[in-house]
């Protein structure tokens, strides 16, 4: 996953990219997005936003973006994929299906924060940005950066809170973005007033075409992982997972 170290200017960081040519992939939310990124060239991106489970539709779109990008698995130099926080059945379709295409070809990969990928579709801003993602139960997913030099610096770490927990800490302007910020967005102008600003509505779900630039310099540079190192970022455990504990304990308590 790409750490928390202030990122380089974009404008700096693309002049000194090689011709890498990478595939992304985004499903952690009901946004599943694929693009293609040669260098610093967008070459082709489709999103569908959908109920419907990604499994549905992932490998056709990646077929697709591969035609309308003239080329092919077997010309990538890496792929890159969202590893969460989201949707845990949305990010198990993305990340399983990543792995079986690098594995298959051989290819390196880049996990990328679903929450960074958010927060540097606001860039430039000038105000300090947090990533919000639905968590449900009044949690969100959340990430706080600032721009720092064209590129972005996380704040403090992503983490499960509670919204108003997030709302706290607002004293200064700051750039909402995310699922969690549209649905909760009339509460934060509500507690924040003029301090919040929100992004346009296109850029509520994670972009792969944006994925793709944040992960660029680290394929390039040496820094991706072989496919079986990927691992999702859940934040909180599943209902299935939290059910299955609070069994167990209740099985221990009648223990004699």
């Amino acid at each position: 996953m790409i750490g928390p170290e202030a990122a380089e200017s974009e404008s700096t960081r693309e002049m000194q990219l090689p011709e890498c040519r990478i595939l992304a992939v985004d499903s952690a939310t009901r946004s599943c997005s694929v693009a293609v990124r040669v260098g610093d060239r967008l070459a082709a991106e489709t999103t569908v936003v959908s109920d419907r489970t990604h499994s549905v539709h992932l490998m056709r779109m990646i077929r697709e973006v591969l035609v309308l990008a003239n080329s092919n698995l077997a010309a990538l130099d890496g792929l890159a994929v969202s590893v969460g926080p989201g949707s845990f059945t949305g990010l198990r379709i993305g990340i399983s299906t990543v792995k079986g295409l690098a594995l298959a070809g051989g290819k390196p990969c880049v996990g990328v924060s679903s929450l960074e990928v958010l927060a540097s579709g606001c860039l430039p801003g000038g105000r300090g940005i947090w990533a919000l993602m639905d968590a449900r139960k009044g949690d969100v997913y959340a990430g706080h950066y600032r721009e720092c030099d064209g590129g972005l610096e996380r704040v403090a770490p992503e983490g499960l809170l509670p919204l108003e927990a997030v709302l706290r800490t607002v004293d200064t302007p700051h750039v909402f973005v995310g699922d969690g910020a549209q649905r909760y967005q009339a509460r934060i102008r509500d507690v924040l007033g003029e301090l919040a600003a929100f992004a346009p509505a296109e850029h509520h779900f994670p972009r792969a075409g944006i994925l793709a630039r944040l992960a660029l310099p680290h394929l390039a540079g040496g820094r991706s992982l072989e496919a079986g190192r990927i691992e999702p970022l859940y934040l909180r455990q599943s209902d299935a997972e939290l059910q299955l504990r609070s069994a167990s304990v209740e099985g221990d308590e009648r223990k004699p």
